[in-house]
């Protein structure tokens, strides 16, 4: 019988909270710099389309993890055109680039794969244990038996974390969100710096949305983002744009959704 503690479902848990922690990371980068990203949702959607297509056609999961960044950070350059160069709002502009995404990733997956009785599987990022590290108790299994983008993302939280809190390059794109005017009064380059903040976390929204078929599932399916872009966005205001604090939220949001995978097993058995 699964328990609450299970190794496995903790395991599992660690694994379905990278899409929600890299997305998360991704918007708080963003939004450090001023900039609120209400398409994540999509973005996401688009990450995973364009990251299992790339799979699909090259059968290489790092061509389509790059492929997906590289759709996430363009669809956030055109964000940032909108909403730095033009001055749009940015909750229209968000809004109609989620749209934009949903309708696209459908599309997209339709001209490449056409419609099948089943959806096509293809090769997900394999697991990469941690020699020594993975015959620890309890934590050896759960943390140390992951794929390599759960290493990465786990790196990714202190190295945000010392980038925003102390270094100069950090303290400035703090200021851009906190303060723009008086940012630019000390020569910071506002325009600059945004794009670059918003380009980056749209490359780990766009990964964030990969990681759902090239190291859970194997397979795409419409739609099967199914709300984590806007929980990634909640996650952020749950942790008060900290770095160190989002990993919390994403772990309790994921550990729900193992715990439900896992008891609809049982269920079926």
């Amino acid at each position: 019988m699964t328990t609450l503690v299970d190794p496995a479902l903790l395991r599992l848990m660690v694994t379905m909270a990278v899409p929600l922690l890299l997305a998360a990371l991704g918007e708080l980068v963003t939004e450090r710099a001023g900039i609120l990203n209400v398409a994540i949702e999509g973005q996401m959607l688009l990450g995973a389309v364009v990251g299992f297509l790339g799979v699909f056609a090259s059968g290489h999961v790092l061509v389509g993890m790059g492929l997906a960044m590289a759709a996430g950070a363009l669809l956030s350059l055109v964000l940032a055109w909108y909403a730095v160069t033009l001055r749009r709002d940015q909750i229209t502009v968000g809004l109609t680039l989620f749209v934009l995404c949903v309708g696209l990733a459908s599309l997209l997956y339709r001209i490449v794969v056409g419609v099948r009785f089943s959806p096509p599987r293809v090769p997900t990022l394999p697991d990469l244990p941690l020699p020594g590290l993975q015959s620890l108790p309890v934590l050896g299994p759960v943390l140390f038996r992951q794929h390599g983008l759960v290493y990465l993302t786990l790196l990714l939280v202190p190295a945000l974390t010392v980038f925003l809190f102390h270094t100069p390059a950090g303290l400035r794109l703090r200021a851009l969100g906190e303060n723009p005017r008086a940012a630019d009064t000390v020569g910071v380059d506002v325009f600059a710096v945004r794009y670059l903040a918003t380009v980056a976390g749209g490359a780990l929204i766009g990964l964030a949305g990969a990681a759902l078929p090239l190291t859970i599932t194997g397979a795409y399916t419409e739609g099967m983002v199914a709300g984590r872009g806007w929980i990634a966005l909640m996650l952020v205001i749950f942790g008060r744009w900290l770095p160190h604090v989002v990993p919390l939220g994403a772990l309790l949001f994921a550990y729900v959704e193992a715990l439900q995978f896992r008891l609809a097993l049982l269920t079926r058995a």
